[in-house]
């Protein structure tokens, strides 16, 4: 294992010393699938490391100059698969190594072992005396229930490998399961999940949103336009939308990238769809709150985009499969919608003109987006740390 960022030592100053000893702060560490960015998992890691200041941070890889000042304050040590060729870049070609490279690193003297799984995480061995909790963003996707979705858009050689790759890390994926002494799941689908493949049961936590970063706008100053915003990325269903605005010619706006895939969808767009591409977070928040409604068609595992709109006082309208059941409610907060196609898009955004969600009142949606905050996230791991003697 290597150090990326050693944790500075300063002398603390004096103090009487205590009648009774204190019960001394806990070594924690937190392991985490990849650092190469910042995205969802990374900001769920944020808040882990807010909670466990003096915990150090186990992962494959690491790009220090990508992550937050937040992640960059901790021991970040990396396992060997730092160390082979490209591994910054090409790091997901090296799945198949990454079991062994998990089991390799040693957590002697920790007394708090928390995973951050989505990739390959949870399967370090713990001391014998160390509860280990799994924060599970999704089992994962390209082993399981997106398999053939993934070995369907790869490479020649990849598609070739990967029935046998994938069936090996499928048993190790199980048998790393049954290491961890509990899980907390951010969704109820991903806890399904996690019954389904791994046979444990877990705890739903929902991660942290940022909801205070977002406020609602006068009434007068909400548009007619319909938003699309994050990444363009094809299971997010970005071409139901697109397809769906331009056949019922309403004013649309989609905020996100790569710029490849909004050129494509560029060309198949009505008159009234404008692209904005990837926009400072002030042009996003500006979009969020005045926006007639968000759209979001694709299935997730949580979904944080949703959030937003709704702690910008605007409602959603959402495919009703994955995180978005946690977070919308039908016919209150925004409007589920079953049939995850551009004739059910077109449906539920006729219906939701018909209900009059459009006119939901702001209060009450940031009031609901609340309760997805950072203090309830880390109430939720305490409490499942709890369950587990660790606290």
């Amino acid at each position: 294992m290597h150090d990326i960022y050693p944790r500075s030592e300063t002398a603390a100053p004096m103090r009487p010393a205590p009648r009774h000893r204190p019960r001394p702060e806990p070594r924690v560490a937190i392991i985490h699938y990849w650092l190469v960015g910042m995205r969802g998992g990374e900001r769920v890691l944020e808040s882990l490391c807010r909670m466990f200041p003096q915990a150090d941070i186990v992962t494959h890889v690491a790009v220090p100059e990508r992550l937050s000042e937040t992640l960059r304050r901790h021991r970040i040590v990396t396992t060997r698969i730092a160390g082979l060729p490209f591994a910054a870049r090409a790091y997901q070609k090296y799945l198949p190594l990454m079991p062994r490279a998990l089991e390799e690193v040693d957590l002697t003297g920790y007394d708090i072992v928390i995973s951050s799984e989505a990739g390959p995480a949870k399967g370090v061995i713990a001391p014998p005396d160390a509860p280990h909790l799994c924060y599970c963003h999704s089992p994962m996707r390209y082993l399981w229930d997106q398999y053939h979705v993934y070995r369907d858009g790869a490479g020649l050689v990849t598609r070739a490998m990967m029935p046998m790759l994938a069936h090996r890390l499928r048993q190790w994926d199980v048998s790393s399961a049954a290491r961890v002494d509990g899980f907390a799941a951010n969704s109820h689908h991903v806890a399904d999940r996690i019954s389904k493949y791994w046979r444990r049961e877990a705890r739903v936590v929902h991660p942290p949103v940022a909801v205070e970063d977002f406020a609602p706008v006068a009434r007068e100053e909400v548009g007619d336009f319909y938003l699309w915003a994050g990444e363009l990325a094809p299971y997010k269903r970005p071409d139901l939308a697109v397809e769906a605005m331009r056949r019922l010619d309403r004013p649309f706006v989609v905020i996100g990238g790569p710029d490849a895939t909004m050129q494509k969808l560029r060309r198949q767009a009505g008159p009234k769809t404008r692209f904005l591409g990837k926009v400072p977070f002030e042009t996003l928040k500006s979009h969020m709150a005045r926006c007639k409604a968000l759209i979001f068609p694709g299935e997730e595992d949580f979904g944080i985009i949703p959030v937003e709109a709704m702690a910008s006082g605007r409602p959603v309208i959402a495919y009703g499969r994955g995180g978005a059941c946690d977070t919308v409610i039908d016919g209150e907060t925004g409007l589920l919608f079953r049939d995850q196609s551009v004739e059910g898009l077109m449906a539920a955004v006729e219906a939701f003109e018909a209900a009059g969600l459009g006119q939901a009142d702001p209060a009450a949606l940031v009031r609901h987006a609340a309760g997805f905050n950072e203090a309830r996230f880390q109430e939720g791991i305490r409490a499942s740390l709890a369950e587990l003697g660790a606290i």
